[in-house]
């Protein structure tokens, strides 16, 4: 298939090399120029702008930071909406509101363009793998035609439902990754902080009802204190912002989404923003009297 892939930023670089791995035609554009540089040498196709983009493939995918990015890559100036025909699809993977994705989608929708939100879960050592969780809202048939590039990016894809739907269950993700980050590194600070082996504490919780793979994969890397990102701290605290607004907005209870937001805040007024989201640790540890290094 002929696809164009926009923002090629951690998660974004490895996305679209799988998809030249799985022998489809990509074509490229980022608004850091040199990030495009390890794609074209893997063969993928310089573009000038996302609106070029857009007339070169009939199905185009963006992976940036936020909803204003996201608006800005396919609705502003050389954007995909300049440059697509009719019938064209634009998958948005990045993790934005859900009220965003529907009015972007609406918008775009009057401009001839089917938008599918789609975002991931994984992480770069997903991304890298190819087997990412994607979780899709849209429409039925934009999205069938788009599920080979899905699945050329990751090991489980899932249509919720219509549009938003998919921001939808990434938001329910960040809650549960974001306070299962949390409540493991309480876990293991408490441990550490009553003079017991917390590998080994781990090791006992990893075979009853405590297990689970935030426990199996972040816990291993706060025992190791490997805090070099795969996703960072400021991102999940972005991620919990949304969660945060749309409680407002639906007037719903989220107690311990409300405290782990406050907790990636502080990380990020720590200085701590660019770690990983499991250098949590280092901040719990900074607050109950140890360094926190």
């Amino acid at each position: 298939m002929e696809v164009g892939f926009i923002g090629l930023g951690l998660m974004g670089r490895p996305m679209a090399l799988n998809l030249i791995k799985a022998g489809h035609t990509v074509h490229v554009w980022s608004r850091r120029r040199e990030s495009m540089q390890p794609l074209l040498e893997a063969g993928a196709n310089d573009a000038a702008s996302a609106a070029e983009v857009a007339r070169r493939a009939a199905i185009t995918i963006s992976i940036v930071a936020d909803a204003p990015d996201v608006e800005q890559v396919t609705l502003g100036a050389d954007g995909v909406a300049d440059g697509a025909s009719a019938g064209h699809i634009h998958i948005d993977m990045s993790t934005i509101a859900p009220a965003a994705a529907q009015s972007i989608a609406a918008r775009l929708a009057e401009r001839g363009v089917s938008m599918i939100d789609a975002p991931v879960s994984g992480g770069e050592v997903g991304a890298i793998a190819a087997t990412l969780t994607i979780m899709a809202g849209g429409d039925a048939a934009a999205f069938e035609r788009a599920l080979p590039l899905f699945q050329a990016m990751g090991k489980s894809v899932t249509r919720i439902g219509d549009s938003g739907a998919g921001q939808v269950a990434k938001a329910c993700n960040q809650i549960l990754t974001g306070v299962g980050v949390a409540a493991v590194a309480e876990a293991l600070n408490f441990a550490n902080k009553s003079g017991v082996d917390a590998a080994r504490v781990r090791e006992a919780l990893l075979g009853g009802f405590a297990y689970s793979r935030v426990l199996e994969n972040h816990g291993q890397r706060m025992l190791e204190r490997n805090f070099k990102p795969g996703f960072k701290a400021w991102m999940h605290q972005k991620d919990m912002r949304i969660v945060m607004e749309e409680a407002h907005r639906l007037g719903l209870a989220l107690p311990s989404s409300a405290a782990t937001a406050q907790m990636f805040n502080a990380m990020v007024g720590s200085g701590l923003g660019e770690d990983d989201s499991v250098a949590m640790l280092k901040l719990l540890e900074g607050m109950s009297g140890g360094s926190g290094k």
